[in-house]
C-alpha cells in the first residue's frame, strides 16, 4: 500500500525566505508519527507547504498515488489529509454543530459523523448549540479535532494541538488521539509536549534547519523521553 503522505527533497519558501531545504519524509497508513525539533526549524512550514500556504519550489509532494503540483487545502482534504491547525481556528460565530458540519463539506464517506463525534467528545454534545466563542480552549481544541474527523481522513496533521492547554486537558487529548489512531487514522503530530509525544507516537522525525536530520522509534518510558529530548535540544 502506498504511503499516505510522501515529501521528497522539498524546498519551500515564504517570499524570498527559504525555510525547507530538501526535506523528505513519509507517513504510512495507520502510522503515528511525531515531527519534533526546536521552535523555528520549519515544522509548521511542513504543514503549510502541504496546504499551499508556503511556496513549493522544489521536490515533490505525493498524497497516496497522486503527485500534488499545486497544493491547496481542499486538494489535501479530497485526498484524505486534513489539518488541525495551530491556534485551532474554529469559526467563532458558528455553533459547535455548525463547525462540525463544515468539516464534512469535502464529502468523503467514512465512519465519522456528528453522532460519532459526540460519542468521542460528550462535552461537545452538551454544547452543540453554543457558539465557538463561548468554549474554553480545551473545548475549542476538541471541536477542531472533531471538525477534522468529519472529513473522514486517512491522515490528520496535528500542529501544536496542546499549545496553551492545562495538563489535565493534555491528558484527555492524548487519550483521544490514541482512540482515533486505534480506529485506523494515521497521525502526524507536531508537538512541544514531549511527554504527549511518547504517549501517542510510535515513530519520530527530528528536524533541524528545515530538514529531517534523524528518525527512530518512540518508546513510552523515561529513557524514551530522554532520547527524543536530545533531538529537540540540537
Amino acid at each position: 500500500m502506498s504511503a499516505l503522505l510522501t515529501m521528497t527533497d522539498v524546498d519551500a519558501f515564504y517570499g524570498s525566505a527559504h525555510i525547507l531545504h530538501r526535506l523528505s519524509l513519509a507517513v504510512q497508513p495507520g502510522e503515528r508519527v511525531a515531527l519534533i525539533g526546536r521552535n523555528g526549524v520549519g515544522k509548521t512550514t511542513v504543514v503549510n507547504t502541504i496546504l499551499g500556504l508556503a511556496q513549493l519550489k522544489g521536490g515533490q509532494i505525493r498524497l497516496g498515488d497522486k503527485i500534488i503540483t499545486r497544493p491547496r487545502p481542499y486538494i489535501a482534504a479530497q485526498h484524505g489529509t486534513v489539518v488541525v491547525p495551530q491556534g485551532r481556528r474554529i469559526v467563532a460565530n458558528l455553533t459547535v454543530e455548525e463547525n462540525l458540519h463544515l468539516g464534512a463539506a469535502v464529502g468523503r464517506k467514512g465512519p465519522w459523523n456528528v453522532p460519532e463525534i459526540y460519542k468521542l467528545f460528550p462535552i461537545l454534545k452538551e454544547r452543540a448549540h453554543t457558539p465557538g466563542t463561548a468554549l474554553s480552549g480545551g473545548q475549542q481544541q476538541m471541536l477542531a479535532v472533531g471538525r477534522a474527523l468529519m472529513a473522514n481522513p486517512h491522515l490528520i496533521l496535528l500542529d501544536e494541538p496542546t499549545e496553551g492547554l492545562a495538563p489535565v486537558i493534555v491528558d484527555q487529548l492524548a487519550d483521544i488521539f490514541n482512540r482515533v489512531a486505534d480506529q485506523g487514522t494515521a497521525l502526524l503530530l507536531i508537538e512541544q509536549h514531549l511527554s504527549l509525544v511518547v504517549r501517542v507516537a510510535h515513530r519520530y522525525l527530528a528536524m533541524s534547519k528545515g530538514s529531517v536530520v534523524a528518525q527512530g522509534a518512540v518508546v513510552n518510558s523515561p529513557q524514551g523521553l530522554k532520547d527524543i529530548e536530545e533531538h529537540v535540544m540540537v
